[in-house]
């Protein structure tokens, strides 16, 4: 892959409990692409990554936390999933109030799995269409969204994706093209 990317900033949003592949393809598939990416997290030090949300996984560094961050940091937002993850994210202001503020900015926003519930917290997914994993899709619709049953999903800035195993490669595609567009970084034609 070329470095499209290159001098982007991408903040990845997570905690506790992340979905590890969930943070690390899109992360791989942006670093790829020439993005730079920064961890951040409600604490410092390390968190806690999963698999299939019961399984420990490991521990991610993280480079900063969200309340010592703003979204004119950066160029794109990733909220990866894992059930724990967002649901600790939701219940915190800087969190939330971060999360706001790139859909507020038009910039690019991709949530994965249970990532999207943060959004709703945030009051920003009222008639954007948008799909999650199963589970918190009655969430989705009560907090005003259009939810479809989709792979990925582009609605504007907004970028989502259930977080089934065949959805990571479509949903890291979309994310790299998405950001490309958004910064203008997008192959022009011939």
């Amino acid at each position: 892959m070329t470095a499209v990317l290159h001098g982007t900033r991408v903040a990845l949003l997570a905690t506790d409990g992340v979905e590890r592949v969930e943070l690390e393809q899109p992360r791989g598939a942006l670093h790829g692409a020439g993005a730079q990416t920064e961890l951040l997290s409600l604490h410092t030090g390390e968190i806690n990554a999963r698999q299939m949300d019961i399984d420990p996984a490991g521990t991610l560094t993280v480079d900063r936390t969200v309340a010592d961050a703003s979204a004119d940091d950066y160029d794109a937002l990733v909220l990866p999933g894992g059930a724990m993850n967002p649901d600790q994210l939701r219940t915190d202001p800087d969190a939330v109030g971060f999360a706001r503020e790139f859909m507020r900015a038009d910039k690019p926003v991709a949530a994965i799995c249970h990532g999207p519930v943060l959004l709703a917290e945030a009051d920003v997914v009222r008639g954007r269409r948008l799909t999650s994993w199963p589970s918190i899709r009655t969430d989705l619709r009560n907090a005003g969204a259009e939810v479809v049953e989709e792979e990925v999903v582009i609605d504007r800035n907004l970028l989502t994706s259930r977080g089934f195993p065949d959805d990571f490669a479509p949903f890291c595609a979309a994310l790299v093209a998405q950001v490309a567009r958004a910064t203008n970084r997008a192959p022009q034609p011939a």
